[in-house]
């Protein structure tokens, strides 16, 4: 390999981080209006379900009346499939709670859903909004402070908040780090299924090819990678 094609070859490896040239493929996994509605929902479906399996969800097992007239009542499977689809389309979780709960919820319903129990699903599932970060302190000392196993009077007192605010964080915290210890493979799944994250990545894939092209185009390119 002569010099030249050594330079232009440390330039590609910076520019795309691969040292393998591969042929672009010609087509492309598609979009979101080309996906089959049933196999996405099914797939949801099933993520769900292991996620249930693998977590304790919860949301909704305290939604009952104080006064024990209605019965505590957790979110199905169909209902937590209910918030993943909701999420991705950007409904906010009042949104997502009216749906749930529904304008037909009578006397016999099994009970009514509100933006809190719908935010503590969203949390099961691990998909976390930007607005749920936003804490008048330090998010990532918190997440650092929790995977440290430490009380949440101890990070309060560490991060000169309020116990009782810090609390309202500590369920946001701890769904990134249960994220994070799976590598986001929930979150990324569900986004792969549910947004166009192909064009997203396309997007990244041109920049990339837009930098390694501005970096070689005083570079004779009619040798062999």
């Amino acid at each position: 390999m002569d010099e030249k094609t050594e330079e232009l070859r440390d330039i590609f490896v910076d520019a795309t981080g691969s040292d393998t040239v591969t042929d672009r493929q010609e087509e492309s996994p598609g979009s979101l209006v080309d996906r089959d509605d049933d196999a996405v929902e099914a797939r949801v479906a099933e993520l769900v379900a292991t996620m249930r399996e693998r977590y304790d969800f919860d949301a909704g097992s305290g939604d009952g009346d104080a006064d024990g007239d209605a019965p505590d009542v957790e979110l199905t499977d169909a209902e937590y499939e209910r918030v993943v689809f909701g999420f991705f389309d950007d409904e906010d979780d009042a949104a997502i709670a009216d749906a749930l709960g529904g304008s037909d919820s009578g006397p016999d319903a099994r009970t009514e859903r509100d933006a809190r129990t719908v935010r503590d699903a969203r949390l099961d599932l691990h998909l976390v909004a930007d607005a749920d970060r936003d804490a008048p302190f330090e998010y990532a000392a918190l997440k650092r402070l929790l995977a440290a196993d430490r009380s949440v009077e101890a990070i309060a007192a560490k991060l000169d908040a309020d116990a009782g605010t810090v609390r309202e964080f500590v369920p946001v915290a701890r769904a990134d780090l249960a994220s994070t210890r799976v590598n986001d493979r929930f979150r990324d799944e569900f986004r792969a299924l549910l947004t166009d994250a192909d064009i997203e990545d396309a997007h990244a894939a041109t920049a990339r090819d837009d930098g390694l092209r501005e970096a070689t185009e005083d570079i004779e390119t009619d040798v062999s990678l």
